[in-house]
């Protein structure tokens, strides 16, 4: 297999899962390009595995939004732009709206019982880092749903929920370098201490500073991807 993309992790997870977690890297990092169909049989070989592995992990990752179903077969996930640019300031709306309301009106206090456990957990990734990682997304994701619920409107954050599904696929040009995760991590635990502390107007120009930075960076990375398949379907067999 070419050292250009992922092994497939060790562990006790079935072949196919293995498959979907490597695929899914490899997608997430750029590494396959946005306008080559994604054949069975060359990401078998790029793998050192068959064609029913890769399947499995295909469909898995149709259902994530990060492989396009098209006409002419699978190809990675390009983003819109305008969509994204649409997206990203619904998010900042919701997610603002709850730093608001709890400074607007002091019988609201964010849940410590709710946050407290998100941020030490937050602590533990200060303490150990880890690498550039698709999964990081997902502990992202949560972050952001559990700081909007503690502030005691549920239904913003199942709002969210619903912009982070559609999102989703375009923050795969996100968090790709040390630098990135670092800032981060300490971007969140900045934010979750001064809600759980009442300090809202500094969390609001951290949080704003945080989600104008990924929207900036993944925009930038998309449109990049978008240029590399339109010169891809002009030299592509």
């Amino acid at each position: 297999m070419s050292a250009e993309f992922t092994a497939l992790p060790e562990s006790d997870e079935p072949l196919a899962a293995r498959v979907y977690m490597a695929l899914r890297a490899d997608l997430m990092a750029g590494r396959y390009e946005p306008g080559r169909r994604l054949g069975e049989e060359r990401l078998a070989g790029n793998y050192g595995v068959s064609r029913t592995p890769v399947r499995e992990a295909l469909s898995r990752l149709v259902a994530d939004g990060l492989v396009a179903r098209e006409p002419e077969g699978l190809y990675p996930y390009r983003p819109r732009i305008d969509q994204l640019n649409d997206l990203y300031e619904v998010r900042l709306v919701l997610e603002m709206r709850g730093l608001e309301r709890a400074e607007a009106d002091p019988g609201i206090v964010h849940d410590r019982d709710l946050l407290g456990p998100e941020l030490d957990r937050w602590y533990r990734l200060r303490d150990a880092p880890p690498g550039p990682d698709a999964g990081f997304v997902d502990a992202d994701e949560r972050y952001h749903v559990t700081l909007l619920a503690s502030s005691g409107n549920p239904q913003l954050a199942e709002a969210l929920k619903a912009v982070n599904n559609r999102i989703r696929p375009a923050r795969m040009f996100d968090y790709f370098t040390d630098e990135r995760m670092a800032t981060t991590i300490a971007e969140h635990i900045a934010i979750a201490e001064g809600a759980l502390e009442g300090r809202y107007e500094e969390s609001t120009t951290i949080l704003t500073r945080h989600i104008e930075t990924s929207r900036s960076i993944v925009v930038t990375r998309a449109e990049a991807a978008l240029s590399w398949a339109h010169l891809a379907n002009a030299v592509l067999p």
